[in-house]
């Protein structure tokens, strides 16, 4: 399963960074794939910021495993607000 995999690639890097990876969906929406990886942070709310540095920490990961065929969008956001 493709949410195992990513899981399995990318939770170490999220939790030495002081984050909690929640869950790993991969979903199509309308024509559009989404590698959507939702996270947390203990006492305190996922930001912007929160996200692009989760995005550059987990994208070149993914990127080298590929695991994933075809296209997709990497998708970095919180539990608690959706997308960001």
């Amino acid at each position: 399963m493709i949410e195992k995999k990513v899981r399995d690639l990318v939770e170490g890097v999220i939790t030495e960074n002081g984050y909690i990876l929640d869950e790993v969906e991969y979903v199509k929406e309308g024509s559009t794939y989404f590698l959507r990886i939702i996270v947390d942070k203990e006492g305190a709310y996922i930001n912007v910021g929160d996200c692009v540095k989760i995005n550059s920490l987990v994208g070149p990961i993914i990127d080298e495993a590929d695991p994933i065929e075809g296209s997709y969008i990497l998708d970095i956001c919180s539990k608690e607000k959706g997308s960001l």
